[in-house]
């Protein structure tokens, strides 16, 4: 039983320093590799579900895909990694360095007549000449030698490449201080920590300063990998390491500045370089530093380094408009709102909270025309509209309007979730490069005196209704008012669905044509009395521009229903304020892995340029002369040793025959 037990300790020290094990745990690591490179890690969780779908988003999870690098099963293959590596090394460099120092000497001639390579001839030479001019010739192919005298002779061992050998031994510790660096920037002790429950992500979006101790982590953290935004002018000491689907506050033992933040672009509007102006803050140096960092030249300090990562809006303070699109219109109600900060907003059915997300002052798209160029689109700002009950939807309007078929328009995306793409909202811009048209027209389409004026003289006008008394003609205009309405409030859709309701089968074409023509007939009145309003002669042809506004306007009430928002708000002005994105991180591991590489990078040059090679030359006398064995080994590259070995054999044929 005692020898089952102890034979238990050698069984498991030979499978882990077994090459089987190590070529497993390599392929683990590659393969781990491979999916860290191709999926993007530690994003927001939100982004993968949109990705990849609910169901998927599960399984890369429980998988812990997200953050590879990091997860427990892979800091576990690494960590078996360290142990397989070690014990190969412990096992086999004692063995290793002997046969560095080992000619083999005492090689049998019999063995030796069995290698590959091997001859044998008789020279013309007495023993010591032979072994002095072998000696010599393999000191010249820079082979050390050993001689040794036999019984019946004379043995020379030589031996050169010995450094593959060593090449062993470097690959398989530079493997052991890699897989450690990768160990101490793997954020093992967070891991164990959120184990333990000693930390605690975080998930809500709140201020910093309201983050509880058990969501931050202190300065002294041995490695992390955190990010931060700062606005021009602004200082912190903290970053937020994305973690699981939160986030944690990741304390600095100084103070960030950002004294300036600088942008290039090209003239599309793409950025083209950005540049901060850093200041680092720190009481125990006294002397503040400053540097400016850019993409690939980042700033180090006391084993922290600091990234140019990206750019984003600072707080740009925006002037706004609130155009109504319900009720009779008037004026726009004017509001300053801060990007990132929300803001209530009064309406007749409720408080809303308008939320500004992001603004950009430069979009740059793809050129409608088809050229292979870029153009800029100009400012854009993304909003939310939450309603009391926390519902919202987003919104993304641009500031001028944009080219679509050689018309502009004014777009307003909208969607009401993040895992939907944005729909846009065309509204036709008038010759001014103005919404005010548009915004007119569906103004008067909602008050009802004026629906009814223009109800009722489209009715007047029509030839089947001139003859018919006062009383029917209101009539008339009663369904052109709900006709219109229902078009405003579903669009073609409602008015079909009302006339597969309410009209039989083999009629429903006729009808629709007809309401089409009254509706079309009683939207072009109404846009006339706009017209009219704004100064142009009705009397006149109406020109092709104010045609094509009509048509675009008439499409934009078509979807008017799907905007959800009591309002269109616009940008009349904006002061950008500009914050750079940092990246900070500490990773001790760093120091370990560079040094790893190049260790790796050595051994594997010993291991593959320094092969290995053995010669062995049996001398034995004959006379006044002598006979010659040779014979000889390679661990690799046999072409290269097979012309080497016919060389020597050759010049000693030759000089010695």
């Amino acid at each position: 039983m005692s020898s089952v037990n102890a034979s238990l300790p050698r069984t498991l020290f030979r499978f882990l320093g077994s090459m089987n094990l190590a070529i497993t745990l390599l392929v683990a690591v590659a393969i781990a590799a491979v999916i860290g490179t191709v999926l993007k890690q530690n994003q927001p969780y939100v982004d993968y579900v949109l990705k990849f779908g609910p169901f998927w988003f599960e399984i890369f999870k429980a998988l812990d895909l997200y953050d590879v690098y990091s997860s427990s099963w892979f800091l576990t293959i690494l960590t078996f990694l360290v142990i397989s590596t070690s014990v190969c090394v412990y096992r086999n460099t004692p063995h290793m360095l002997r046969d560095m120092r080992n000619f083999h000497e005492h090689a049998h001639r019999t063995a030796l007549q069995r290698l590959a390579h091997h001859a044998q001839w008789q020279s013309a030479q007495p023993l010591r000449s032979s072994s002095d001019y072998v000696g010599a010739l393999l000191k010249h192919k820079h082979y050390k030698i050993k001689q040794l005298d036999t019984q019946d002779g004379q043995l020379i061992a030589a031996k050169k490449g010995a450094g593959s050998r060593l090449g062993y031994i470097f690959t398989h510790v530079a493997i052991v201080i890699i897989c450690i660096g990768g160990l101490l920037d793997g954020n093992v002790p967070l891991k164990i920590a959120q184990m333990r429950g000693d930390i605690a992500v975080e998930t809500r979006r709140i201020p910093a300063s309201e983050v509880p101790e058990q969501s931050t982590l202190p300065a002294d953290n041995l490695s992390f990998r955190a990010n931060i935004d700062i606005t021009e002018g602004k200082a912190a000491n903290i970053a937020f390491i994305d973690f699981k689907d939160g986030y944690l506050v990741q304390k600095l033992p100084f103070t960030i500045r950002v004294d300036d933040f600088r942008i290039e672009h090209y003239e599309s509007g793409q950025p083209k370089s950005f540049e901060s102006d850093l200041v680092i803050i720190d009481e125990d140096s006294g002397a503040p530093v400053r540097q400016t960092i850019s993409v690939n030249h980042p700033l180090s300090y006391k084993g922290y380094t600091i990234y140019q990562n990206s750019f984003g809006d600072g707080g740009s303070q925006l002037k706004l408009a609130l155009h109504p699109l319900t009720g009779t219109g008037g004026q726009a109600q004017e509001i300053e709102a801060t990007v990132k900060q929300a803001h209530p907003i009064k309406t007749a059915s409720g408080e809303l909270s308008l939320e500004i997300v992001d603004f950009r002052p430069f979009n740059v798209n793809p050129d409608p025309t088809g050229v292979k160029k870029f153009r800029n689109i100009g400012p854009s700002f993304q909003f939310k509209l939450r309603k009391a009950d926390g519902t919202a939807r987003e919104y993304i309007n641009y500031m001028q309007p944009v080219q679509q078929d050689g018309e502009s328009f004014y777009l307003s995306g909208m969607r009401r979730s993040p895992a939907e793409p944005f729909q846009y909202w065309f509204i036709p811009a008038d010759e001014e490069q103005r919404p005010d048209r548009f915004l007119n027209f569906l103004a008067a389409l909602h008050n009802p005196d004026r629906l009814n004026q223009v109800a009722l003289a489209t009715a007047r006008a029509t030839e089947n209704s001139q003859s018919l008394p006062a009383a029917e003609q209101q009539k008339v205009a009663d369904f052109m008012i709900t006709l219109s309405r229902q078009f405003i409030d579903g669009g073609n859709e409602r008015i079909s669905a009302q006339i597969e309701k309410s009209v039989p089968e083999d009629q429903r074409r006729q009808v629709a044509e007809l309401y089409a023509t009254v509706l079309h007939q009683f939207l072009r009145n109404m846009y006339l009395t706009i017209l009219e309003q704004e100064g142009v002669d009705i009397d006149q042809p109406v020109s092709d521009f104010d045609m094509r506004f009509f048509e675009n306007a008439v499409n934009a009430l078509n979807v008017s229903h799907q905007y959800g928002s009591p309002f269109l708000v616009s940008l009349n002005s904006f002061k950008h304020i500009e914050a750079t994105g940092l990246q900070v991180t500490r990773s001790p591991g760093q120091w370990l892995v560079f040094p790893g590489c190049l260790l790796l990078a050595v051994g594997v040059f010993f291991m593959f340029y320094l092969p290995q090679r053995r010669l062995w030359v049996i001398i034995r006398p004959d006379g006044e002369k002598s006979s010659l064995t040779l014979a000889g080994s390679a661990l690799r590259n046999r072409y290269d040793f097979d012309r080497e070995f016919e060389l020597i054999r050759q010049d000693l044929t030759q000089k010695l025959t």
